[in-house]
């Protein structure tokens, strides 16, 4: 591995249209920004219209340790989706199809960035076109196989089919998925959903070899990561709720983050969950680290700088 992890997100690049108005998100977008503030070198793979979205978004993301590998489409419009919530601030989304996210292009550039990078962290949704199926698919296959290939499962109906989930969980390093996704997820696998999320992570690495570690959110309670070795549950931190956009793939980054600079089970979910648990609790999915925060991770992780 690099002295500083080069990360890589590739996916959706779009808009949260939220009551309070327009965010920058999307799984990858968000994943990429925690980690270059975590101090990684982050790499962001997408695509945005030529329109006044995709020239806002290059410009909010330009920013220290950010590679933006943003594909300009004149065809298609920057992604946007419409967000509302429940009364216990759960998120749901309508998520137009046909976007310029739906069609990033393989080019010689992007393998060659998969040629060198310690890890990647893909989903779904960005799958659901077969062009940026194949570009994501072909990148995943051209990294090394000391490569940390982060699959975060974020089903979001109705784009999501068993096969990308079976091709991505067998392609996996690690498995990231939430509690409420295990039934449909193992649905999709073809296997009967076991009674916990242990038993779960347990029955996905038996099944699918390459995987080596499964990282489940279980919301206000916390998380769990497992190995083939071990099993460790964090309660999670409490915190007053603001909403929740972002908060899982804060936590993806922090616990990645960690995972690369060999820490323990309980550290990995101790770092995602002050991630996450950070995020839940300010408006917006990427709001700008705390010294506290960064200074809570340096001193889990026993290193003088991040």
């Amino acid at each position: 591995m690099s002295p500083i992890p080069q990360i890589v997100g590739i996916g959706e690049l779009l808009w949260d249209l939220l009551p309070g108005g327009a965010r920058l998100g999307g799984t990858t977008t968000n994943f990429s920004v925690f980690c270059a503030r975590l101090g990684n070198q982050a790499v962001l793979v997408s695509s945005v219209g030529d329109d006044q979205y995709g020239k806002n978004a290059h410009s909010l993301l330009v920013q220290a340790n950010l590679d933006l590998q943003l594909q300009l489409d004149p065809a298609h419009a920057t992604g946007t989706v419409e967000v509302t919530f429940t009364e216990d601030n759960q998120p749901s989304y309508n998520i137009p199809l046909g976007v310029a996210w739906d069609f990033i292009r393989l080019t010689p550039t992007l393998l060659e960035v998969a040629s060198k990078v310690d890890a990647v962290c893909f989903g779904t949704l960005a799958q659901r076109h077969e062009v940026s199926r194949s570009t994501i698919q072909s990148f995943i296959e051209a990294t090394t196989s000391q490569c940390v290939r982060v699959f975060d499962i974020n089903i979001r109906a109705p784009w999501c089919t068993p096969e990308v989930v079976r091709w991505s969980v067998d392609h996996a390093t690690i498995v990231k998925v939430s509690e409420e996704e295990l039934p449909m997820a193992f649905s999709f696998l073809g296997l009967e959903n076991p009674h916990s999320p242990e038993a779960a992570a347990r029955l996905l690495l038996q099944t699918f070899p390459r995987c080596q570690l499964v990282a489940t959110t279980l919301g206000a309670e916390g998380s769990v990561v497992t190995t083939r070795e071990a099993s460790f549950r964090h309660p999670g931190f409490p915190i007053k709720l603001v909403d929740t956009v972002g908060a899982g793939d804060a936590f993806t980054a922090g616990m990645v983050h960690a995972y690369l600079r060999g820490a323990s089970l309980a550290q990995m979910a101790e770092i995602g969950n002050l991630c996450g648990s950070y995020v839940a609790g300010q408006p917006g999915a990427t709001p700008p680290l705390s010294a506290e925060l960064i200074h809570r991770i340096e001193a889990l992780l026993g290193s003088g700088s991040l």
